[in-house]
């Protein structure tokens, strides 16, 4: 099919092709970029912030959790090892709320798929929103499930998901790196 020339005498089909060119360029760039914010998380320094909006619509930020400690866990309603892990997280998190923890859940399922998330998410006793919905940008693209990455109440990355070898929660690995974080007092204000 041959190209019309518009009012400018430019052929649309080759400014079409450009932007579409430039539109590609521009999310490679995007994609690029959070992978390699995800290879500049390191343990000890400032966590990336990351916003949860929860099914109900209530905005979570992490900056607004500093003197809490936060565990953020990206799961699926169709990952099997995040369905087993959840239950157990929600326990621990109930049994650690008066000593600071917050726990916030970031479902990678899409909002199509909204209905098997409330129904996962009903038996949780901590915040769930939609990755789609949400922000968590410095973390990378979430391919693994489930990670989770662990902020100390200063607001510093203690545990970065994408290092641990066993990336599922255990009651021994909950013990090892979130407890003694809750016994430790805020330092700095």
């Amino acid at each position: 099919m041959p190209s019309e020339r518009d009012s400018s005498g430019a052929f649309r089909s080759r400014r079409a092709l450009l932007k579409g060119c430039a539109a590609t360029l521009v999310t490679w760039e995007g994609l690029r970029g959070a992978s390699a914010q995800a290879n500049e998380l390191r343990v000890g320094a400032t966590a990336p912030t990351a916003t949860l909006v929860t099914l109900d619509g209530q905005r979570i930020a992490t900056p607004d959790l500093v003197g809490k400690v936060v565990v953020l866990t990206f799961w699926a309603t169709w990952c099997p090892p995040c369905r087993d892990e959840l239950p157990l997280l929600s326990r621990y998190a109930v049994q650690h709320a008066e000593a600071g923890l917050s726990v916030l859940g970031f479902s990678l399922d899409s909002p199509d798929k909204l209905a098997d998330v409330r129904q996962v998410a009903q038996g949780l006793r901590f915040p769930v929103g939609l990755l789609a919905h949400s922000s968590a940008p410095g973390y990378g693209r979430i391919w693994r499930l489930p990670v989770n990455f662990t902020i100390d109440r200063e607001g510093r990355l203690v545990d970065n998901g994408w290092k641990d070898k066993q990336p599922s929660w255990t009651p021994e690995r909950l013990e090892q790196v979130v407890t003694p974080l809750l016994t430790s007092p805020l330092t700095r204000r």
